[in-house]
């Protein structure tokens, strides 16, 4: 797997998934920007460990849940770098809430949700489509979840934002696919990183980690750098000719566990 000559912008690049991927795409010879909203810190971290990897990345303040964020971090990314070849859709929040509790959710959480979840990816890919375009082949992949395909997750609000981002990923895989942009959607299950951590707490976080490890076949729960292999595979070469997919990362969650008879 190569980069060489690839730039690389990926929202949400100070931690988790993003940061892995931020990394690896650096790793193997392409240019990445890193994108945070409000900790410097952890994106410079994540930079440095890029610039030891291979090329020095470019960090971009930018709060994408706005329209004027979103066209701030795609401007000046092509202005900096003189192209796009991939674009990460990786930023997302939720808010924790029981799906039977329906007065958990007010207008403004779905509104909050949506406006990163949802809203950002459709920003970001109409300002990057221009430069996407310019290459003979492109790739946008959409950070989604498990949650939007079978309304599971951490908010009713959450999983209707991911089920949105996945039928917005079909839908623009087919209107992009002329421009030589394929659109994919990778959807993980829970993924120990430290967004869950600082979300859940300490205790909350083990017991997440115990339960999925007893609720998927392979019986394991994973870490960014599990979940990375299937980002780069959909942002590179190896998928030229693979677009409109939604994929579960999931360690076989939404098959069920196997039937087991005493």
């Amino acid at each position: 797997m190569n980069f060489e000559g690839k730039v690389a912008v990926i929202t949400g690049s100070s931690a988790g998934i993003g940061a892995e991927a931020a990394k690896k795409i650096s790793a193997l010879g392409g240019k990445v920007t890193i994108n945070y909203s409000k900790s410097k810190e952890a994106a410079e971290e994540v930079a440095h460990e890029c610039s030891h990897l291979g090329g020095s990345p470019l960090i971009i303040k930018s709060d994408i849940a706005t329209d004027e964020g979103c066209k701030h971090l795609i401007d000046s990314a092509f202005s900096e770098l003189g192209a796009i070849n991939i674009l990460i859709n990786n930023a997302g929040r939720t808010k924790f809430a029981d799906h039977s509790n329906l007065d958990a959710l007010q207008r403004d959480d779905f509104e909050n949700i949506l406006a990163l979840n949802l809203n950002s990816n459709y920003e970001l890919i109409k300002h990057a489509r221009p430069h996407l375009a310019k290459n003979k082949k492109s790739s946008i992949v959409n950070i989604s979840s498990v949650a939007g395909l079978r309304g599971l997750g951490s908010s009713v609000a959450y999983a209707a934002s991911k089920g949105a981002l996945n039928s917005m990923t079909l839908a623009l895989s087919r209107s992009l696919g002329p421009d030589g942009i394929r659109v994919n959607a990778l959807c993980p299950g829970f993924v120990a990183t430290d967004w869950w951590k600082n979300s859940l707490g300490d205790e909350k976080f083990k017991r997440a980690i115990i339960a999925y490890e007893k609720t998927n076949p392979l019986g394991e729960c994973p870490t960014a750098e599990d979940i990375i292999g299937s980002v780069l595979f959909f942002a590179s070469d190896l998928s030229n000719h693979v677009t409109g997919q939604l994929l579960a990362v999931d360690g076989g969650l939404l098959i069920g566990m196997p039937l087991k008879l005493d």
